[in-house]
């Protein structure tokens, strides 16, 4: 269940559109990171990805803020590579690709 908070009008009884996006972006990562690490028979415990979100403005994009827990232990060259496959998870590029809406009405 998606809800707004009360001061939109809504009874704040679950998150808000826009935090099931950042939600949804931030599990989307995190899964694509794990599996890939996982594929390669790497071991990366307490894999976490937290993203806030930040409403378009007038002339300026909508920002999503992207922060990648990932244990110190971990050889740089992993870092580096499990960083370049987050940007690839399908959320992600579908975020940042064009988006194209065909929208209808249905009446019942």
């Amino acid at each position: 269940m998606s809800d707004e908070p009360a001061e939109n009008g809504g009874t704040d009884e679950g998150p808000s559109p826009q935090e099931l996006l950042a939600a949804s972006l931030a599990s989307c990562t995190a899964i694509t990171m794990e599996m890939y690490a996982d594929r390669k028979g790497w071991e990366v415990p307490d894999l976490s990805v937290d993203v806030s979100y930040e409403p378009a403005q007038r002339g300026s994009p909508t920002k999503f803020q992207m922060t990648v827990n990932l244990p110190k232990e971990l050889p740089e060259e992993q870092r580096e590579r499990l960083m370049q496959i987050a940007a690839k998870c399908p959320v992600h590029r579908a975020l940042e690709g064009e988006v194209m809406f065909d929208e209808k009405v249905e009446l019942s």
